[in-house]
């Protein structure tokens, strides 16, 4: 079906689970289909860099029969996500033409997809990209990969904090990832249930919080609560302390930490709190059904892209069904956010989370 390629794919960036999903669908669907040759680049452009490169086949990835990618977090092909890689940009663009490669798929982020694709233009490489991020905030898509899973993966820990924090009378403060954007903290917050969710695009009062704290216990005769907070919240402007996350014993600590000592600071009765990081657990285990799906409609469809010599396009999905983009735009766009005032913080606030203070709330 067409002249024979070899085609080279990559993982780049923070890994998260879905990664390896997408692996076995390019590498099956580009030589059961097509019979080409895939390649798999270890550790991204550190693996460009050393021209090293492992053919990877159906077989090759099998278990006694088994094909385990398909529940299998992280990624075989390993991943980096620091260097200068552009300093390298000379010995990289070689690299391609020394492995022989007809196109290349890469799995990354927007920094990692811009990298890649400013690489790209100046070597003529043939890319396709594939986006995945537990942020969910690449631009022109409305799935990518890992995103699910780990809002399941925090929902889950929101379950099982919820009856620990039940049982002590306690306010449970879970720090989530989201330097940026909020996405992750809305979705799991509202799914598992949490009484207050504070992001990165909505600013917070610690006093207000501190009020619906109380009304949970006077109104609802509630006296335990749970707190989502992404890891890139900013700083109440009311706080008592410095314009930096500071403990009370003036050490430098993470915003759950700060969260908890300003409730502290504010509330006229104590309240028995606990911070709990979840940190790098949200970007293990095994990936959800729906990352899984998507993964691999992802990876058919990069395939495709290439056997149409589309290159220099992301993989997305808009309306139902897998779209095209134009990297360049992609990495053109800023950050894709959380609206304050879209559906999702008003189905927040209509049943009973305190979400902060944006300008419909002054």
């Amino acid at each position: 079906m067409g002249n024979k390629k070899r085609i080279g794919i990559l993982t780049s960036g923070g890994d998260c689970p879905g990664l390896n999903c997408i692996i076995r669908a390019v590498v099956s669907h580009a030589t059961l289909t097509y019979d080409w040759e895939v390649l798999g680049i270890p550790y991204a452009t550190q693996g460009l860099l050393e021209r090293k490169a492992m053919k990877l086949s159906m077989h090759g990835m099998d278990l006694q029969g088994i094909d385990p990618l398909l529940s299998m977090g992280g990624t075989i092909l390993g991943s980096i996500n620091k260097g200068d890689t552009l300093a390298s940009a000379s010995e990289l663009l070689a690299s391609y033409e020394a492995l022989e490669l007809d196109a290349l798929i890469v799995i990354g982020g927007d920094g990692s997809l811009g990298i890649l694709h400013e690489l790209a233009s100046q070597g003529n490489w043939n890319i396709v990209g594939i986006p995945k991020t537990i942020d969910n905030d690449i631009a022109l898509t409305e799935r990518v990969i890992g995103f699910d899973t780990a809002v399941n993966t925090v929902v889950d820990a929101l379950n099982r904090l919820t009856f620990t924090a039940a049982s002590h009378d306690r306010v449970m403060i879970v720090e989530v990832m989201g330097r940026t954007s909020g996405h992750l903290a809305l979705h799991s917050g509202i799914a598992g249930g949490a009484d207050v969710i504070l992001i990165p695009e909505i600013p917070y009062s610690i006093i207000d919080i501190c009020k619906h704290l109380v009304e949970l216990r006077v109104r609802w005769h509630r006296k335990f609560a749970i707190i989502v907070v992404a890891e890139g919240a900013t700083i109440a402007a009311n706080s008592s302390s410095s314009t930096t996350t500071e403990s009370s014993h003036g050490r430098a600590c993470s915003i759950g930490q700060y969260i908890a000592d300003q409730i502290d600071s504010c509330s006229v009765k104590k309240m028995d709190m606990r911070v709990s990081i979840l940190g790098h657990i949200q970007r293990g285990g095994i990936p959800s059904a729906l990352d899984r799906l998507t993964a691999t409609i992802f990876g058919k469809a990069a395939v495709d892209l290439v056997a149409k010599g589309k290159y220099g396009n992301m993989i997305g999905w808009k309306n139902g069904q897998v779209v095209a983009v134009p990297i360049e735009e992609v990495v053109a766009k800023s950050p894709l956010l959380v609206d304050p005032y879209g559906e999702l913080v008003q189905v927040a606030k209509s049943t009973g989370i305190y979400v902060g203070n944006n300008a419909e709330n002054n």
